[in-house]
């Protein structure tokens, strides 16, 4: 009678599990992956690891985290710099080496060509990938509206991890998880879109007499007008575009 009762026991509490699986079971495990990483959110992830860092070193410079984030990168040196907003100007924070990125200088023109874009671009939060096949990564909106005037083509131009490139700026893992980590905190700290400008090389190490003959200068020419006026006013530009060129606006330092 003892064990039939058990039994009956046994099985109710089968049936009750089976029928709260769905949910609870769920959730259980969901919250189990959450904790220890299996299936959780990636940029969490890569944030928890290299946030404590980046706050000592931004603190050490009197920067600030979740501060807004301008992005430099230069194609030649295969460097890119992130900038922090510090009152009225941005100062650099850091520079990172680029892995990889591919083609040649001058910008990308179209679908396959294997070229890694120049221009003036912005990531909003839609553009970030914490599910990136190649770690994380952030589309840089490649077309943009200067590209679609000039009839290019191509997408999902990224700033990526790992350090492979098919017309994308590859900077590895551990680069990437700070890049992202930076762009992602000034996202969520209000800034709407963090400016990213993508130069052939720096314009201030190479005099233009060495380049003024190239297929792309005044390509080139017109991306220095922005470059030039950050390096003035410390503060990215206002990048629009009107009869198929950039115009660039110098930035005055926020009214106090």
């Amino acid at each position: 009678m003892k064990r039939g009762w058990l039994a009956l026991v046994g099985l109710g509490l089968v049936a009750t599990i089976a029928l709260l699986w769905p949910v609870t079971g769920r959730t259980v495990l969901g919250t189990i992956e959450a904790k220890v990483g299996g299936g959780g959110d990636r940029a969490a992830l890569a944030a928890a690891r290299v946030r404590p860092g980046l706050e000592r070193d931004l603190d050490a410079a009197s920067l600030r985290y979740g501060a807004p984030v301008f992005i430099r990168i230069f194609k030649a040196e295969s460097e890119l710099e992130v900038w922090l907003e510090d009152s009225a100007r941005y100062r650099l924070f850091r520079r990172y080496p680029i892995c990889a990125w591919s083609g040649a200088l001058g910008p990308k023109l179209q679908q396959g060509d294997g070229q890694s874009p120049e221009g003036f671009y912005r990531v909003a939060r839609g553009q970030l990938n914490p599910r990136s096949q190649y770690h994380l990564s952030f589309n840089l909106g490649y077309p943009n509206a200067y590209d679609r005037a000039h009839g290019r083509t191509g997408d999902f131009l990224m700033v990526h991890g790992s350090c492979v490139s098919i017309g994308c700026y590859a900077m590895g893992d551990d680069g990437i998880e700070e890049v992202y980590t930076l762009v992602a905190a000034a996202l969520a700290g209000g800034e709407p879109a963090v400016p990213v400008h993508v130069f052939p090389f720096r314009f201030a190490d190479r005099a233009e007499a060495r380049w003024r003959d190239e297929p792309w200068a005044d390509f080139w020419r017109n991306l220095r007008e922005g470059h030039d006026a950050f390096e003035r006013s410390g503060r990215p530009p206002r990048v629009t575009v009107a009869a198929r060129r950039y115009v660039v606006t110098e930035t005055a330092p926020p009214a106090r």
